[in-house]
């Protein structure tokens, strides 16, 4: 499995890591749990339906955040990320706090993908 990123998850992560320091490390740990299983699993993770996509595009709900002290899985961290079965390829899409956003943003997921 090789995972990528695109450039605007590089900004959100940048921009989160100022107030998480831990983001890395948390991202690290979700990268070992889609090697074993890159597909939706609720109620952690959800394919988003209703984009008009070909390409598998999953929202992760339960990140542990370290620095989210006694938050857990439900420290409001959500990834965005695109899965390719056939390629064995994990494209990261968008990473945000359920605070600072409602959504993903659909735009930019129509823009990369379609």
């Amino acid at each position: 499995m090789t995972f990528s990123e695109l450039s605007e998850f590089k900004k959100d992560l940048k921009k989160l890591l100022k107030k998480y320091r831990s983001l890395n490390d948390d991202l690290e740990v979700v990268k070992k749990v889609l090697l074993v299983e890159p597909n939706e699993r609720p109620p952690f993770s959800f394919r988003i339906e209703g984009l008009g996509l070909i390409t598998c595009i999953i929202k992760i709900k339960k990140i542990a955040c370290k620095s989210l002290k006694g938050r857990g899985v439900n420290s409001g961290i959500r990834l965005i990320y695109a899965y390719f079965e056939d390629d064995k390829k994990i494209v990261f899409v968008e990473l945000y706090h359920k605070s600072d956003k409602e959504n993903e943003n659909k735009e930019r997921i129509k823009n990369n993908f379609s």
